[in-house]
């Protein structure tokens, strides 16, 4: 498969996003940093604009006729309710650019779009905040992709690990302390 085909389809994808699509990009099919950029911030928003559009009405029509997509749709819209209610008390519109920014897992443009469904936020509103949240975390993915090659590069892969490992035990500690400090 032609190596842009495969990151702009990775970008799109729901879980893996540009989060996915510009380490495969960069680290493994060896394209340019601003053409992998591009195509993936352009492949994470399409499906954007679809979820936009029609998440209503075909989320209505399947929760109508089909009672397992009722249980899924109930199941998503108050998982996405309930992570994002305090940004957007405490945000406003801006948390939907701060929710897409941040590249975690089942955080992006697909969760962010869901979450501007559920907020009632029209399409003209919503779009540009997501795409700014995309532009961010596709700045935020990057950065991460190349500091992480310059780090195996001068130092070695084990170095890469080491950093990474220590990365994740920072995030779970300081997780833990927020989740005790509520």
């Amino acid at each position: 498969m032609i190596p842009e085909l495969q990151v702009f389809l990775l970008a799109m994808a729901p879980i893996s996003e540009l989060r996915g699509a510009i380490p495969l990009g960069i680290a493994v099919l060896n394209l340019s940093f601003l053409k992998v950029f591009l195509i993936a911030f352009c492949g994470n928003l399409i499906p954007v604009v679809f979820l936009l559009l029609f998440l209503e009405p075909l989320s209505g029509f399947l929760s109508k006729n089909f009672k397992i997509f009722k249980r899924l749709f109930d199941w998503l819209f108050q998982r996405t309710r309930k992570k994002m209610r305090p940004l957007v008390e405490k945000y406003g519109k801006l948390a939907i650019i701060i929710f897409v920014a941040v590249p975690l897992p089942i955080t992006g443009a697909w969760t962010g779009s869901i979450a501007a469904f559920l907020f009632g936020m029209r399409f003209s509103t919503a779009f540009p905040l997501i795409s700014v949240g995309v532009l961010i975390a596709g700045g935020i993915v990057s950065a991460l992709t190349l500091g992480g090659i310059a780090i195996e590069n001068y130092f070695g892969w084990q170095t890469l690990i080491i950093v990474v490992v220590i990365l994740v035990l920072i995030y779970s500690i300081e997780k833990r302390y927020y989740k005790n400090q509520d």
